[in-house]
């Protein structure tokens, strides 16, 4: 897919969210009702994430996509709503958000490849899943937030052997997928879990959004 992928996650008043969800809007994206999400779930459950990309014999320090990591990227791109109404809940969203720089804003931006399916191809399947939302997509009031940290924090606050793991699977993704070889890895598990954590600390609802320009 060409264009730009981003991923952004914010800090929303509480009140802001309720409002959002007096109007009708749900409190998570629903899950798509595609009949072949459980079969894509267990044909990515069964694929060795190592197996999806090799290092480029032409360009030392590249890497290259094979037909797994492909269609890997199909299914993340197919788990999210595109319709009028979304966009507009989308935009609703990031108008409450706090500017770019914050402490309670963070946006991944790349060239050709969607930030959150690096982070969610380098986490797996069942980290991801435990993720607040669906696949980077999520609205969560103040209290969901304090529920939902641990498990955030368990996903992505890593260390040692697993973060180099998961920093390499992201720079492949970038690099093979994207044309974003330099993309801020570690960023993409830090700048998510701050959100979440200030959110938390200063009693707000988190809201994240995946999109492509």
């Amino acid at each position: 897919m060409s264009g730009m992928g981003v991923w952004v996650v914010g800090a929303v008043p509480d009140r802001g969210v309720g409002e959002l969800l007096r109007v009708g809007v749900q409190g998570s994206p629903p899950v798509p009702s595609y009949g072949r999400v459980p079969g894509e779930l267990a044909w990515w459950r069964s694929r060795e994430p190592g197996s999806l990309f090799r290092a480029s014999a032409s360009s030392p320090g590249s890497w290259v996509a094979g037909e797994n990591a492909f269609r890997l990227s199909v299914f993340f791109d197919s788990c999210h709503y595109d319709s009028a109404a979304v966009g507009e809940l989308g935009d609703a969203l990031m108008d409450q958000f706090p500017p770019e720089g914050e402490e309670g804003h963070f946006a991944a931006v790349a060239r050709k490849a969607s930030p959150f399916s690096a982070l969610a191809h380098a986490l797996g399947p069942d980290v991801t899943l435990r993720l607040p939302g669906w696949f980077g997509d999520f609205l969560l009031r103040a209290e969901e937030v304090r529920a939902r940290l641990p498990e955030a924090e368990e996903a992505l606050a890593l260390t040692g052997a697993r973060r180099r793991e998961v920093v390499e699977r992201i720079q492949q993704w970038m690099s093979a997928l994207g044309d974003d070889p330099d993309h801020d890895a570690e960023d993409l598990l830090d700048g998510p879990l701050r959100v979440l954590r200030h959110a938390a600390r200063t009693g707000q609802g988190a809201a994240g959004l995946v999109r492509w320009y």
